[in-house]
């Protein structure tokens, strides 16, 4: 499968600046991109062939099509 027949999911913050940083795919993994979400903003997004991680800090529902889960994080 291509990476960009992959699903989506969604960041839904809960509390304002919380931070989605997307993380490179290869032999070195780096920061490549950086999102601050306030409260109630929410993003869509999906991994591709540049981006192999997701990191969230801050309060946050995450969904996507294996479930949801809550980040409680401070």
């Amino acid at each position: 499968m291509a990476a960009s027949d992959n699903d989506f999911f969604v960041i839904k913050a809960l509390e304002d600046g919380v931070n989605v940083i997307g993380l490179t795919r290869g032999t070195d993994t780096r920061f490549h991109h950086s999102e601050k979400l306030d409260r109630n903003e929410v993003m869509i997004a999906q991994f591709t062939e540049h981006t192999s991680a997701v990191k969230i800090r801050g309060k946050a529902i995450i969904q996507t099509s294996h479930g949801e889960m809550k980040n409680e994080a401070e």
